[in-house]
Protein backbone atom coordinates (compact mmCIF):
# COMPACT_ATOMS: atom_id res chain seq x y z
CA UNK A 1 0.00 0.00 0.00
CA UNK A 2 1.28 3.73 -1.09
CA UNK A 3 0.53 5.43 1.98
CA UNK A 4 2.43 8.79 1.07
CA UNK A 5 -0.42 9.66 -1.22
CA UNK A 6 -3.30 8.37 1.16
CA UNK A 7 -5.05 10.59 3.34
CA UNK A 8 -7.66 10.12 6.43
CA UNK A 9 -10.01 12.50 7.57
CA UNK A 10 -11.05 12.48 11.49
CA UNK A 11 -12.73 14.97 13.15
CA UNK A 12 -11.36 18.16 14.41
CA UNK A 13 -12.53 18.10 18.12
CA UNK A 14 -10.97 14.76 17.97
CA UNK A 15 -7.47 16.10 16.47
CA UNK A 16 -7.39 19.22 18.80
CA UNK A 17 -7.87 16.81 21.68
CA UNK A 18 -5.37 14.34 20.60
CA UNK A 19 -2.98 18.04 19.78
CA UNK A 20 -3.07 19.27 23.22
CA UNK A 21 -2.76 15.64 25.09
CA UNK A 22 0.88 15.56 22.78
CA UNK A 23 1.91 19.62 23.35
CA UNK A 24 1.48 18.79 26.91
CA UNK A 25 3.38 15.69 27.36
CA UNK A 26 6.27 16.47 24.96
CA UNK A 27 6.79 20.14 26.81
CA UNK A 28 6.42 18.73 30.16
CA UNK A 29 8.58 15.49 29.70
CA UNK A 30 11.45 17.88 27.94
CA UNK A 31 11.68 19.87 30.83
CA UNK A 32 11.30 16.96 32.94
CA UNK A 33 14.65 15.46 31.10
CA UNK A 34 16.14 19.11 31.74
CA UNK A 35 15.71 18.84 35.34
CA UNK A 36 17.04 15.42 35.12
CA UNK A 37 20.10 16.59 33.40
CA UNK A 38 20.34 19.51 35.87
CA UNK A 39 19.99 17.09 39.15
CA UNK A 40 16.99 18.63 40.32
CA UNK A 41 14.56 15.55 39.15
CA UNK A 42 15.11 11.67 38.73
CA UNK A 43 13.00 8.59 37.86
CA UNK A 44 9.87 9.48 40.83
CA UNK A 45 9.55 12.95 39.34
CA UNK A 46 9.04 11.70 36.01
CA UNK A 47 6.69 8.68 37.00
CA UNK A 48 4.15 11.25 39.34
CA UNK A 49 4.25 12.96 35.78
CA UNK A 50 3.19 9.64 34.33
CA UNK A 51 0.70 9.02 36.96
CA UNK A 52 -0.82 12.27 38.26
CA UNK A 53 -1.38 13.74 34.83
CA UNK A 54 -2.94 10.50 33.43
CA UNK A 55 -0.69 9.81 30.37
CA UNK A 56 -0.90 6.59 29.58
CA UNK A 57 -5.23 6.99 29.63
CA UNK A 58 -4.70 10.28 27.65
CA UNK A 59 -2.26 8.30 25.12
CA UNK A 60 -4.77 5.33 24.90
CA UNK A 61 -7.01 7.71 23.45
CA UNK A 62 -5.28 9.59 20.78
CA UNK A 63 -4.43 6.15 19.75
CA UNK A 64 -8.01 5.49 19.21
CA UNK A 65 -9.07 8.06 17.66
CA UNK A 66 -6.70 7.26 15.14
CA UNK A 67 -7.68 3.50 15.08
CA UNK A 68 -11.19 4.22 14.72
CA UNK A 69 -10.64 6.90 11.12
CA UNK A 70 -7.97 3.74 10.15
CA UNK A 71 -10.33 1.11 10.57
CA UNK A 72 -13.58 3.52 9.26
CA UNK A 73 -11.70 4.54 6.22
CA UNK A 74 -9.21 1.66 5.01
CA UNK A 75 -9.76 -1.60 3.69
CA UNK A 76 -9.78 -4.63 5.95
CA UNK A 77 -6.39 -5.76 4.27
CA UNK A 78 -4.93 -2.09 4.52
CA UNK A 79 -5.70 -2.12 8.57
CA UNK A 80 -4.14 -5.53 8.73
CA UNK A 81 -0.74 -3.96 6.73
CA UNK A 82 -0.88 -1.16 8.94
CA UNK A 83 -1.03 -3.51 12.20
CA UNK A 84 1.53 -5.56 10.93
CA UNK A 85 3.79 -2.35 10.53
CA UNK A 86 3.01 -1.34 13.85
CA UNK A 87 4.23 -4.77 15.60
CA UNK A 88 7.84 -3.35 14.38
CA UNK A 89 7.38 -1.04 16.98
CA UNK A 90 9.25 -1.68 20.10
CA UNK A 91 7.84 -2.22 23.59
CA UNK A 92 9.19 -1.67 26.85
CA UNK A 93 9.36 -5.32 29.17
CA UNK A 94 11.22 -5.85 32.25
CA UNK A 95 13.06 -8.36 30.64
CA UNK A 96 16.99 -8.11 30.78
CA UNK A 97 17.57 -7.86 26.55
CA UNK A 98 15.10 -4.61 26.62
CA UNK A 99 17.45 -3.32 23.18
CA UNK A 100 17.99 0.61 24.34
CA UNK A 101 16.72 3.67 22.29
CA UNK A 102 19.47 3.72 20.15
CA UNK A 103 20.06 0.07 18.97
CA UNK A 104 17.31 -0.75 16.13
CA UNK A 105 15.16 -3.17 15.76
Amino acid sequence: MDMSSREIRIPLSEIVTVLLDLDEFVVSLDRLRSRQAFGAADEYTVGKFIADWDVARRLSRARRVIGVALDAQLSEEENLEIDALCEQGRVYTDSVGYPSPDQSS
